[in-house]
């Protein structure tokens, strides 16, 4: 929903807004680094190899299993929280049956090398292609096997994800590619490839940082998972949170180092092929032949049946589209339209001018890209920080804020935790509050001025989107925006720190700054929800 040039709100709202989000973000994954690289794949392989591909109707049962069953799976980020139960057993099961067509997938390709092992050793092309379809692999069997419940549990907010999702960008995506452009540029430009020792290079220092870059994020993530639920022999919880930031310190220099390594692996590769480049010339256009076809929309006898539709390219889109939007289909509309799917809360109310205005500063810094707003039914994460999450609390939250990953604690409840001051200070400068923090600070929020002249149209879109501000509200959303903003910076005033960085800081009109509003909305976070005392019947 558009409210400026450079501003818009996501249409959906909380669950709604999840589900969709991770309906496409997991799909991103399956149309744009899955299912094109298996056409590279199942196209350069071969002819790398010289090999005909193992087998042609495994790729047509890894195909069209492959696009029907990817669109089901998304909902297996959200396990655990607060979508409905129906819709998260769908994403695992289906996320499970994917096992099946990717390694298929992914024994065709490696099949396909039969006879032609032995040019392993010596074709760094084939090296990589074999890497890459490993890589594949193993992926493929780790994605199903983090959407079952008992190890999402673990592996969900912690760097065991992060490393699942490199093996498969840094080995399956990054070495196709480079396999690709080493057969296909000296091709192109009717030569031989520079150096072959720089290709090999290249093929060593990619592998060493995959590991380097996968392994410690392996490790960080069992360090993180186990230490945030760890209980004393008396009951409390035996670590803070920051004590498992400290731990992984190293484990993120180590993969600082490894994906240092594999970029200069990159490098390597493309000073060899621009010195290949220079020392052939471009073949524009080459001519060829090939049998012609005797009736195009007929398939030759002894030709397998999956020929016709391969012909019919705008038929052949249309069957696909059908088969992607099944599983959008019945995952998506009965979130929509049945309304018992999100229950709504009557304590939860909008957010105020202000923490609108805080939520869209939160949301432009990136915050929820280290801490997540979803605490899952566990009692280690209750007793951290708080009562469970309810789908009702977020039916505002345009775009919803449950992240993926917990380099910093879950927020969901920090209202009211701290002070404002505490806020303050701590966006100034994590380490003066947190010993070993490796947040940044924010020193701009403390200069830049809140936009208080798009308070009214966002206002606006908010009611549109069915946000329950009241006819005209907006004329007066300054003017209590203004209100809240000053009473916050009354109190911290009464801080003498606070006083003194004002001071020397320079920072005039501090009810007027960025870092106000994002207090604001930091201090509303959970305060909808009040964790009720048990009464006994």
């Amino acid at each position: 929903m558009p409210v400026s040039l450079f501003k818009s709100y996501s249409w959906y709202a909380g669950v709604q807004d999840a589900l969709v989000q991770w309906w496409y973000g997991h799909n991103a994954v399956a149309f744009f680094l899955t299912t094109p690289y298996l056409g590279v794949m199942y196209y350069f392989l071969p002819k790398a190899a010289n090999r005909p591909v193992y087998s042609y109707r495994l790729s047509i049962v890894h195909f069209w299993a492959l696009i029907f069953l990817y669109i089901w799976a998304g909902p297996h980020h959200l396990l655990y929280t607060s979508l409905p139960d129906w819709a998260q057993s769908l994403g695992t099961v289906f996320s499970i049956m994917l096992l099946a067509p990717s390694w298929g997938g992914m024994f065709n390709g490696l099949l396909t090398l039969r006879g032609a092992w032995d040019k392993v050793r010596e074709d760094t092309i084939l090296k990589f292609l074999v890497v890459a379809i490993t890589a594949y692999g193993m992926s493929t069997f780790e994605g199903p096997l983090l959407s079952l419940k008992n190890v999402n549990a673990i592996s969900h907010f912690t760097d065991w994800t992060v490393a699942h999702v490199h093996v498969g960008a840094l080995g399956w995506n990054g070495f196709m590619t480079f396999a690709m452009l080493y057969w296909l540029i000296p091709r192109l430009f009717n030569t031989t490839i520079h150096s072959k020792s720089l290709m090999n290079t290249h093929f060593w220092l990619g592998t060493l940082g995959i590991l380097l870059y996968a392994i410690p994020m392996y490790w960080a993530g069992f360090s993180q998972s186990l230490s945030w639920s760890e209980f004393t022999a008396d009951g409390t919880l035996r670590y803070t949170f920051m004590d498992t930031v400290v731990r992984v310190k190293l484990l993120y220099l180590l993969r600082g180092i490894g994906g240092t390594i594999y970029l200069g692996g990159f490098v390597v590769m493309l000073y060899n092929l621009i010195k290949t480049i220079k020392k052939g010339s471009l073949v524009a256009e080459e001519n060829m032949s090939a049998p012609a076809l005797v009736n195009a929309t007929v398939a030759h006898q002894g030709e397998h049946w999956h020929r016709w539709i391969e012909r019919r390219p705008v038929q052949f889109l249309i069957l696909s589209l059908v088969v992607v939007i099944v599983g959008g289909v019945v995952e998506l509309v009965p979130t929509f339209l049945v309304k018992s799917n999100i229950p709504t809360i009557s304590s939860v109310k909008p957010y105020t001018p202000l923490e609108l205005q805080g939520r869209d500063i939160y949301i432009k810094e990136g915050c929820y890209n280290c801490h997540s707003q979803m605490i899952r039914p566990f009692r280690h994460e209750t007793e951290r920080y708080g009562e469970y999450s309810k789908a009702g609390e977020f039916v505002y939250d345009h775009p919803f804020q449950w992240g993926s990953k917990r380099t910093g604690p879950d927020l969901a409840r920090q209202g009211g935790r701290n002070p404002d001051s505490w806020h303050f200070k701590h966006m100034y400068e994590p380490s003066w509050i947190t010993t070993g923090s490796i947040m940044p600070s924010y020193p701009w929020l403390f200069h830049d001025n809140i936009d208080v002249a798009s308070t009214e149209a966002k206002i606006n879109a908010m009611r549109t989107l069915g946000v329950p501000y009241e006819e005209g509200y907006e004329k007066v959303a300054v003017k209590e925006l203004t209100e809240q903003a000053q009473g916050i910076a009354n109190r911290l005033m009464e801080d003498e720190d606070v006083k003194k960085l004002i001071k020397t800081e320079g920072i005039d009109k501090i009810e007027q700054k960025d870092i106000i509003a994002l207090i604001a909305y930091l201090q509303r976070l959970g305060t909808d929800i009040q964790k009720q005392p048990l009464t006994s019947k």
